[in-house]
This record gives structure tokens, C-alpha cells and sequence, in this order.
């Protein structure tokens, strides 16, 4: 009954059209029997189309909005005059509602994704007093110097890249360092993992841990696993040796690291810790470089580079099937002497430390 009151007034405004009108108004009512008065007279199409942009202004006064439709636009906050019905006649439906709801609740939260990009900022720089100047090389940098041009000289180098899904061994990571850092009083970092991974695949693959006597044409095969660690210090870079790191596990590992980065930071370092290495690892990724062309030290044949640890979407093959899911990833660069190691020893060696790392079979050690 409320519905035809309205209907009423909008007859007589088009006098001629009043009769048209009249078997219109009560089809629109009972919405279920909109078909019924489908096949109504021929003529009738003509006087509805121009009723329609009509009944499409006078929203906010009510036309054609069940009780329903107004108490679900309250409910969301929707003003029912900014809605355009895309019901019979304009009449506004509740699919029309939640349009308007879901669109409002879209660019209300559209200002925050350049909010949360606006809260990266530069670093604040300091201008280095070293600019503009001309001082004198450090010894220490002019003995860095000449070992890589000797290296670069005398070594055909070149490098092979491989890809390192450390998800798992992160996690490991995540749940035994505290613990690890009560039990063994140093941190636990990614790092001993790699050189734990690096020096057991020396064990099986000999050529990469080798140096080549010029002067007697032979090869030295090692049969112990000394690995330099690159340190970055105020002085510039310094290799101090973990003396057999191939019989030492995680903890062995993390304490011989952390002592001899501690002392190449203090000034406290001695020639015999910087000497003997017959491997090397530089973790380049530490600063943020994805990866690096590292150059082969002088007396070795092979230098390993990690990159920095990122999370990226990649391929997984489960026992469902294959699915994509974001994991930490990594490359590792082995740069190598050609005149000894080939691009499949190379690649050998690195497939097999990635099998390692990838595996992450690091529990035991970790005490979980």
C-alpha cells in the first residue's frame, strides 16, 4: 500500500500519458511478478523508457527502495542518493548497495599504500672527509692491491652462479639461536652454515680446495680445510684463517669466526691467523650485493661468494603438485682457476653445496 502513494502524484505531472501509467505502477510492487506484466500491451515500452531517468533523481526521497535496501545502506554507511539502481525502473537493488560499500571501503584504503611507501626514506648522508683529498696509500691497502692484480695476472679466473632456496635452514635459525646463544655465549648467524656446507663439500670435491706449483708444475690436493673469511674493517679487507674448519661443526665454526673478526676489529690479529688458507669465503651479501665476481687470492684455486639472503616468489614441487610460495633465496658465485678447475667441477661443487644447504640437515648441531 505505502508504495502506490508515491506512484500516484508522478501520474497526473504527464496528463496526456496518465492512462499509460497506471498498469505500469503496480508491476514494479511485487518484484517476483516482474515477468508477468512483461507481455503487457505494445505500446506500453514507449512511456516506461521516459519514466526511467526520472525515477533515477528522486532516490533520496524514497522511490522504489524497499526497507530492506535502506536498512542495509544505513548499516554500511552507503548514501542512497549517490546510487544508481540498476533495478527496474532505476530501482535501486541490494547488489547495488554492496557495490557502493565494497567501492567506498577500496579508496578509503587507497591512500594507505603511498603512506607506507612515503615511510622509506633516504639515508641521511654524511659528506666523507676524505673528499677532495690526496692522502697515502696505507700499507696495508697496497699489500691488498698487489695480490689481486698478482691473482688476475697469473690465474685465468671466471665465475659460475648457482640459486640457494635457505628457507629451511633460516627457520632452523630462527628457532636455536637463542638458545644457541645461552649454550655456546656467541650469536648465531647464517654464516656458519655456509662455511659448514662449504668445507664438507671440499671433502668430495678436492680440486676446488688445490693450489698449482708453477715452478714444479704440480698440484698440491689439501688434505685439510683452512678457510679464510673475508672481514671488512676500518683498515680494509683482512682474510684471517679458521684452521681445519672441515673437523669443526656449527658451534666450532660460529667461535672461530666470531673471535677472529673480533680481532681483525680490534687491531688485535696475528700473521699466523691471516696465513694458510687453501679456500675462501666472502660473504659480499652481508652489505647487500646480490652477488659478486670475487677474485681467486694467490696459492689457491677458488674463492666462494654469498649474496644477500631476499624473499622471492618461487617454483616449489610438493607431493601436491607444483606450487609458487615466497622463500629465502640466495646465489652463491664460485670464481675458480681455469688452467685447473673446469666449468663442471664448478658446477659440481656448487650443486653440491646447495644440496647441503638446501637440505638444511643442521638439527643435531643445534641441539633441536
Amino acid at each position: 500500500a505505502p508504495a502506490p502513494a508515491p506512484a500516484a502524484p508522478a501520474a497526473p505531472a504527464p496528463a496526456p500519458a496518465a492512462p499509460a501509467p497506471a498498469p505500469v505502477a503496480p508491476a514494479p510492487q511485487p518484484v517476483a511478478a516482474a515477468p508477468a506484466p512483461a507481455p503487457a500491451p505494445a505500446p506500453a515500452p514507449a512511456p516506461v523508457a521516459q519514466p526511467v531517468p526520472a525515477a533515477a533523481k528522486p532516490v533520496d526521497e524514497g522511490a522504489y527502495v524497499t526497507p530492506l535496501v535502506r536498512k542495509l545502506a544505513a548499516e554500511n554507511g552507503v548514501d542512497l542518493a549517490t546510487v544508481k539502481g540498476t533495478g527496474v525502473g532505476g530501482r535501486i537493488r541490494k547488489q547495488d548497495v554492496v557495490a557502493a560499500a565494497q567501492a567506498a571501503k577500496a579508496s578509503a584504503a587507497a591512500p594507505a599504500a603511498p603512506a607506507a611507501a612515503a615511510a622509506k626514506k633516504a639515508p641521511a648522508l654524511e659528506v666523507s672527509p676524505l673528499r677532495g683529498q690526496t692522502v697515502k696509500m696505507t700499507r696495508i691497502r697496497k699489500v691488498i692491491g698487489d695480490n689481486m692484480v698478482k691473482a688476475l695476472h697469473e690465474q685465468a679466473q671466471l665465475s659460475s652462479v648457482v640459486e640457494v632456496d635457505i628457507t629451511r635452514l633460516m627457520k632452523l635459525r630462527a628457532q636455536a639461536k637463542d638458545s644457541f646463544a645461552a649454550r655456546e655465549g656467541v650469536k648465531l648467524s647464517p654464516m656458519p652454515f655456509f662455511v659448514k656446507a662449504a668445507a664438507q663439500a671440499l671433502k668430495a670435491h678436492p680440486v676446488i680446495n688445490a693450489r698449482i706449483n708453477e715452478a714444479e708444475g704440480t698440484i698440491t690436493y689439501f688434505d685439510s680445510e683452512n678457510i679464510g673469511i673475508a672481514v671488512d674493517s676500518e683498515k680494509g679487507l683482512m682474510t684471517p684463517v679458521i684452521k681445519g674448519a672441515g673437523d669443526l661443526n656449527i658451534a666450532g665454526i660460529s667461535k672461530a669466526t666470531a673471535d677472529l673478526a673480533g680481532k681483525v676489529r680490534g687491531n688485535k690479529i696475528t700473521p699466523d691467523e691471516l696465513s694458510g688458507a687453501t679456500f675462501t669465503i666472502s660473504n659480499t651479501g652481508s652489505r647487500g650485493a646480490l652477488f659478486d665476481t670475487i677474485i681467486v687470492p694467490p696459492n689457491q684455486v677458488a674463492i666462494l661468494g654469498i649474496g644477500a639472503t631476499v624473499k622471492r616468489p618461487a617454483v616449489i614441487e610438493t607431493e601436491e603438485g607444483t606450487v609458487i610460495g615466497v622463500r629465502d633465496m640466495t646465489y652463491l658465485t664460485l670464481s675458480y682457476d681455469h688452467r685447473l678447475v673446469d666449468g663442471a667441477d664448478a658446477a659440481r661443487y656448487l650443486t653440491t653445496v646447495k644440496s647441503i644447504l638446501e637440505a638444511g640437515e643442521f638439527e643435531v648441531e643445534l641441539g633441536l
